[in-house]
């Protein structure tokens, strides 16, 4: 072949390889990065992250370490839609302003350690219920909780890891009581893939879903659990032991459940919520 004519098909083929890795990596970038800034509904509202859609197992068989009944059967998880969570766990400073509002009702004890961007405690899960109504009704957005598979799939941030970090968590890394003696203002511990703070550590995280022993008849497109029983609701995240206190890993995993549940009236020192908001389809 020619010496002009190699060169043409080479300039050729390279611009058609070039054209095609843009295309792919134009897709790549839909998939990984939607270009959603986090936002606010309004000055009093929790900054919110876009997580996009995705999948995953909840439980990992033969995987993990510390698994339990409890956590079966292995069961994908497919969310289709994109939806909006809380950034940080919801603070005294947003939920002081839903009581100015006349939103919410109960102003709860701060223990001593302030308020402020500490995150709210002593809230039941009625309690973030009607926090999460006087947002909607603030906002006209379709703010809720989250529901335990979409806590899960968030609180890996885009891995198939066990923990929210590439290597196991350790005291350093979340606050899980016995390192400070209290909560700390959201935000102490670093991001996870999709821009979270603190989906392990400082408080526990009501959610949505009713109690189920287990994860048979479970749903798979990231709805939450509503029938079961429902004297009982779901937590996720925290401290894994309040009375003690003491780092255990096994606590931390995204997916463990071990006596993740307490009646919708309870309130503790180390019980707090974030929020979700529904996205346009």
């Amino acid at each position: 072949m020619p010496e002009r004519m190699v060169a043409r098909f080479t300039l050729s083929r390279a611009i058609v390889l070039s054209a095609a890795m843009i295309a792919a990596l134009a897709v790549l970038y839909i998939v990984l990065d939607s270009g959603d800034e986090p936002f606010r509904d309004c000055e009093a509202c929790p900054e919110m992250v876009v997580v996009p859609p995705g999948e995953f197992v909840m439980r990992f068989p033969g995987s993990e370490e510390g698994e339990s009944n409890d956590e079966d059967p292995v069961h994908r998880v497919e969310i289709p839609y994109r939806f909006a969570v809380g950034k940080y766990e919801v603070t005294f400073a947003e939920w002081d302003a839903c009581v100015s509002d006349g939103g919410c009702l109960h102003r709860p004890d701060d223990e001593g350690w302030s308020r402020g961007r500490r995150p709210v405690i002593h809230v039941n899960w009625i309690d973030a219920r009607e926090y999460v109504d006087w947002l909607s009704h603030r906002t006209g957005e379709d703010y809720r909780l989250l529901s335990e598979s979409e806590w899960a799939y968030a609180a890996r941030g885009g891995t198939a890891t066990a923990g929210q970090f590439d290597t196991d968590l350790s005291p350093d890394e979340v606050n899980d009581g016995r390192n400070q003696g209290s909560t700390v203002p959201v935000g102490g511990s670093p991001p996870n893939g999709f821009g979270l703070h603190d989906m392990h550590g400082n408080v526990r995280e009501w959610v949505e879903d009713c109690w189920n022993h287990d994860y048979h008849g479970a749903p798979s497109d990231g709805s939450a659990w509503t029938t079961g029983d429902c004297d009982y609701r779901v937590f996720r995240g925290g401290w894994h032991d309040v009375v003690s206190w003491q780092f255990d890993p096994e606590g931390h995993r995204p997916v463990d459940r071990l006596w993740f549940r307490l009646p919708p009236g309870f309130r503790s020192l180390d019980l707090g919520f974030r929020v979700a908001r529904t996205l346009a389809r």
